[in-house]
């Protein structure tokens, strides 16, 4: 499902990829049964390609992986979640607009720059 600006992440992979980052990273859980899931994936995919760079996005099935979305609470997908160095920095849970996306990931990105 990962595009060619977005990677897949697992339970083994995560503190590297993600914890240890030293660029922001967006996390999208998701599920290949879930439709607001697959509705989100274009969205995220224009996000990561227009962040180049500046923001890493990841994307986690969470039915392959339990350790990380039990780690951080995730109840309801799709839930995106913005790290900046090693922690959570913003939360976002369901389908969303693009700008709502955006927004999130500026404000981190220009504390980032600060």
């Amino acid at each position: 499902m990962a595009s060619q600006f977005v990677s897949d992440v697992n339970d083994a992979e995560f503190e590297q990829s993600v914890l240890k980052s030293d660029t922001p990273v967006l996390v999208d859980f998701w599920a290949a049964w879930c439709g607001p899931c697959r509705a989100l994936a274009p969205i995220v995919d224009q996000v990561a390609s227009e962040y180049q760079g500046k923001l890493k996005v990841m994307k986690m099935d969470v039915d392959r992986n339990n350790a990380t979305p039990g780690r951080y609470g995730i109840r309801g997908i799709p839930a995106l979640l913005l790290f900046k160095d090693g922690k959570i920095a913003d939360q976002i849970v369901g389908f969303v607009p693009k700008d709502t996306i955006e927004k999130s990931v500026t404000k981190v990105l220009a504390e980032v720059s600060a």
